[in-house]
C-alpha cells in the first residue's frame, strides 16, 4: 500500500481558505445578515461562521495572533538628541 505524496502547497491554501471563511463569516455577523443567535438554531450560526474558521486557522498557524500583533505594533524610534543645552 502506497501513501500519497504530501502536497507542499496544501498548508497555505488551507490557511487562506480558513482566513477567507473567517473574514466572510465575520462580515455576515457584523452586518447582521445572519444573526449570531436564533431561537431555532441557538449559537450555531456564530459557531460555524466565526469560531470554527478561527479554530482551523489557529490549528494551522498557532503563532498567527502573535505575528499579527507584532506587525501591528508601531516601531519605536530612537530618542532624538536634545537641541537645547
Amino acid at each position: 500500500m502506497r501513501s500519497k505524496p504530501i502536497d507542499p502547497n496544501r498548508h497555505p491554501r488551507l490557511l487562506a481558505a480558513a482566513l477567507l471563511w473567517l473574514f466572510g463569516g465575520s462580515l455576515l455577523l457584523a452586518t447582521t445578515l445572519v444573526p449570531a443567535y436564533t431561537v431555532l438554531l441557538g449559537w450555531t450560526p456564530f459557531f460555524w461562521l466565526f469560531m470554527a474558521p478561527l479554530a482551523v486557522a489557529l490549528t494551522l498557524e498557532p503563532r498567527l495572533p502573535q505575528h499579527l500583533l507584532s506587525v501591528r505594533k508601531p516601531r519605536r524610534r530612537p530618542a532624538s538628541p536634545l537641541i537645547w543645552n
